[in-house]
């Protein structure tokens, strides 16, 4: 009996030792398995490309915080994603650099009223599938505008998508972003002229804001065009903010006022200005439904038309008497030149 006894006692332990190795052997296969997963993914991370491991795959349901964005291509327009997170802010640019030239990322963040200081205020780009840096490919207003043949030189401000756009006799030359007055301090709607300009002039509203290249339309306003930050929404004090290169230009393009004499008194308007429309504060940023429709920004010709035609005889008007105005000062400015008087020829000494 006590032998028997012995022999279940040592069956017992044997099969108690062949359970408790099996357990482990379990355990360290599966600590194995989870080893192997997660050097596959630190592999797989590692060798995937920072564009392609940014897209968003059509089978992946969540998405961790930590993974940047992506570019969700859908046609015309794309649309880049950018995280919350600023280290991964940092990251995701210095990709989206890589991919595109200085001049790409230019005109995106202009597609996108935005300048290069304000490129983080958004949490989505729009991206064209193609990218035209003279923008003119995406241009909001028509080409070519009959109703303005007759004016030489034309600036139209649109609130509603913060846009401008330049025509001379009826084509558009010139379009781009700007960032006009913010909700509390609207920019004066309407048909206006171009006043004064100045290379650097101080705010009067902070003397610590310098404005480059400012023109100003409304004297007593004291409203104007020129180059300020532009945040991606309307956020000036009535002003029309610019980029700088298009401050510039405009610096250039557009036609001044002609004074009286002593400077009281006007006596000839400049280039035609016109600031038309309501912005939808509160709602999406009109840029961003090109992801949806790349022609939801679109100014018909015909809405152009009905707008301006009430208004073109006046802006005619006025552009012919500056040209008098001008002819008339360059010829008096030519009769007050002294005439050249020969000198007497040398007699010669006998």
């Amino acid at each position: 009996m006590a032998c028997l006894f012995m022999k279940n006692i040592s069956v017992k332990k044997t099969f108690l030792y062949l359970c408790f190795s099996a357990a482990i052997l379990v355990s360290c296969k599966k600590e194995i398995e989870k080893i192997s997963d997660n050097f596959k993914d630190t592999v797989s991370s590692a060798e995937t490309p920072a564009m392609e491991k940014d897209s968003i795959r059509k089978d992946s349901v969540v998405q961790k915080e930590s993974v940047p964005p992506a570019m969700q291509e859908n046609g015309f327009y794309n649309a880049f994603v950018l995280p919350k997170d600023k280290k991964l802010r940092d990251s995701v640019y210095a990709e989206f650099s890589k991919k595109y030239s200085e001049k790409e990322r230019y005109a995106i963040l202009a597609l996108n009223r935005l300048d290069s200081k304000n490129r983080f205020n958004t949490d989505t780009l729009v991206v064209p599938a193609k990218i035209d840096t003279t923008l003119m490919s995406y241009s909001p207003f028509p080409m070519q505008l009959d109703v303005l043949s007759g004016v030489k030189k034309f600036v139209i401000f649109s609130y509603p998508i913060q846009a401008y756009g330049v025509y001379s006799n009826g084509s558009l030359v010139k379009w781009g972003p700007t960032s006009m007055g913010k909700k509390a301090a609207q920019t004066t709607r309407g048909l206006t002229f171009a006043n004064w300009k100045k290379k650097l002039s101080i705010s009067t509203v902070s003397s610590e804001w310098k404005l480059p290249y400012n023109f100003n339309i409304h004297n007593i306003g004291g409203i104007g065009w020129h180059q300020y930050d532009l945040p991606g929404y309307p956020a000036s004090h009535s002003c029309l903010r610019l980029l700088m290169k298009d401050a510039q230009w405009l610096y250039s393009y557009a036609d001044t006022w002609i004074l009286n004499p002593g400077g009281a008194t006007t006596k000839a308007k400049g280039t035609a200005v016109m600031v038309f429309g309501d912005y939808k504060w509160g709602g999406r940023k009109p840029w961003k439904k090109l992801l949806d429709d790349p022609n939801a920004n679109n100014i018909s010709v015909e809405e152009m038309t009905k707008l301006l035609q009430p208004n073109v005889e006046k802006m005619i008007r006025e552009q012919d008497n500056r040209e008098k105005v001008a002819d008339s000062i360059k010829a008096a400015k030519a009769m007050a030149v002294p005439a050249q008087t020969e000198k007497p020829s040398e007699i010669p000494a006998n």
